[in-house]
């Protein structure tokens, strides 16, 4: 592996340690059934999958058709967890 290539994952595990720490932090400072904490932590998931796919799963390489089905995923996973959450609709046991 190529010194440069290292040098990047580096920075983005940097950036998806910082992003962990952050969604601690704002768990920690926060009291049960904060609804902005909460939707801080969707949005914080959400960035870490794109992160996630984009730089180990390879999806920077891959068609933009690829590229942007998987946003399309992305965004309707998590307008369907921001609307559960929201109307705190009861889902049914596994």
């Amino acid at each position: 592996m190529s010194k440069g290539i290292e040098a990047h994952l580096f920075r983005v595990w940097l950036l998806l340690s910082g992003i962990t720490l952050l969604s601690y932090w704002l768990g920690s400072e926060s009291g049960p059934g904060s609804a902005i904490v909460s939707y801080a932590a969707l949005l914080i998931v959400a960035v870490k999958v794109r992160v996630i796919v984009v730089e180990f799963m390879e999806a920077r390489r891959a068609s933009k058709k690829l590229q942007r089905a998987m946003d399309a995923w992305l965004f309707v996973l998590l307008a369907a967890l921001t609307a559960i959450y929201t109307f705190k609709l009861d889902m049914p046991a596994v």
